[in-house]
């Protein structure tokens, strides 16, 4: 009996040491996914394939690191709201132009979708520090053109976008008129349980059971659950009940938190929405909803703006 219990000890370390060893070394591959199997780290189109005027853009991140965005505009002098879109973790924004596409005729608003570092035309490698300086070198550029209404700059995020919108929010509550978030987790340390469940006794966020002492080997923990409670701008969170990768769980925990403390949050969610299909999932539904975020907490501004000018390729410096 004693030998065979020792045995079964042994197993279960054996699979819980695996199982840390499988997350150090490939952690960030994946929360980080720049190229999907078989495609290439390139932008398989621009959004000249789409008919769509845009602006190539280079960026510098506060440490050097060289980022591009595309800023794609429903037409050169429109003063609608800009959204700043943050992708999900797998591809690039090439990936997301169909939808993006559909965007702007629904919204009548700009797009500024940036490259994480390491994905698309970037430099650089992938982390939750780096990333954390590439949204706001994406913002700081936003809020210093002089061909768009900065008062009505709108981030969106859907899952490790909406990780990266909600910190870059509650640091800069003065330059966000509001936040979306869709399918995004509470945390990467919480997403460590999903994927393997087993981990969930040692790695977890601030309201996991278990000791959590293997948290310290998670390098981007991305622990949205904590700064959502403290995003001080309005808030729509946008949840697709039939996410496969995302618990809907997440969703409902993130709003609980912020509405805790925010009066101006909503939250809407999708019966049929998976994972990367809400916006189609949802239909009209779905782009109505952010219809009247918008006109809410991004009103369009009736003053004339005689500074605005033709876009042009520039590098943030």
């Amino acid at each position: 009996m004693v030998a065979y219990l020792n045995i079964l000890l042994y197993g279960v370390g054996g699979i819980v040491f695996t199982g840390m060893a499988l997350l150090v070394a490939f952690q960030e591959r994946l929360v980080y996914v720049p190229v999907v199997p078989g495609l290439t780290k390139s932008y398989p189109i621009t959004p000249a394939r789409l008919r769509l005027t845009y602006e190539d853009v280079w960026l510098r991140s506060s440490d050097g690191v060289r980022l591009h965005a595309w800023f794609i505009k429903l037409f050169p002098d429109c003063r609608g709201p800009t959204i700043l879109f943050f992708q999900e973790n797998a591809g690039n924004i090439a990936h997301r132009l169909e939808m993006v596409r559909i965007m702007l005729q629904k919204l009548q608003c700009n797009v500024f979708m940036l490259s994480y570092r390491g994905y698309g035309a970037s430099d650089g490698s992938p982390s939750q520090h780096g990333i954390t300086k590439d949204a706001q070198a994406a913002l700081d550029h936003l809020c210093q053109r002089n061909d768009i209404d900065t008062s009505r700059i709108v981030v969106f995020g859907r899952s490790l976008g909406g990780a990266v919108g909600a910190l870059l929010t509650r640091n800069n509550p003065d330059k966000v008129a509001g936040i979306i978030l869709e399918n995004t987790f509470t945390s990467i340390l919480d997403m460590a349980g999903v994927l393997l469940p087993f981990l969930k006794w040692v790695i977890g966020g601030s309201g996991a059971k278990g000791v959590k002492i293997l948290n310290f080997v998670v390098r981007s923990p991305w622990n949205t659950i904590d700064v959502i409670g403290e995003v001080q701008r309005p808030i729509l969170f946008l949840s697709g009940l039939q996410d496969e990768m995302v618990p809907p769980s997440h969703m409902q925990m993130l709003y609980a938190k912020a509405a805790a403390h925010n009066k101006e949050c909503i939250f809407v969610d999708f019966p049929s929405g998976m994972h990367m299909d809400t916006w189609l999932a949802g239909g009209d539904h779905y782009w109505a909803t952010i219809q009247q975020f918008l006109e809410k907490y991004a009103p369009w501004n009736d003053e004339p703006d005689s500074s605005s000018v033709t876009s042009h390729d520039s590098e943030g410096r």
